[in-house]
């Protein structure tokens, strides 16, 4: 069983910046992607940035393509989302998951 906690979040004016970071432990493991997804209020999650092993290629949805930076730290358990140019709708709570299976609480992004 793999846990994920995710940290970084708060609050920032639009044009702001954020890094969120996510921490794995337990049962890591070898695993193919991580990613982040978040939901906004009064939406459904979705998924903002994701990053595999091996080469690490990344793919952003995209409306955060040129603002946000996913990268990981496989030494440490660690992923990252650097949030530049923020803006009102990134508002949402963002969520770390591995494969699509272990999921973080959440971390708390306001953009006001």
């Amino acid at each position: 069983h793999v846990q994920l906690v995710e940290s970084g979040g708060g609050l920032v004016q639009p044009g702001g910046s954020l890094r969120l970071s996510c921490a794995a432990s337990g049962r890591t493991g070898s695993y193919n992607v991580m990613g982040w997804f978040r939901q906004g209020p009064g939406k459904e999650r979705e998924g903002v940035a994701v990053i595999y092993t091996g080469v690490g290629n990344t793919y952003y949805t995209d409306s955060v393509k040129g603002r946000f930076t996913v990268s990981r730290d496989n030494t440490k358990n660690m992923l990252y989302l650097q949030m530049n140019s923020l803006k009102s709708e990134d508002t949402a709570l963002y969520y770390c998951t591995k494969e699509l299976i272990s999921w973080g609480l959440g971390t708390q992004v306001t953009v006001s």
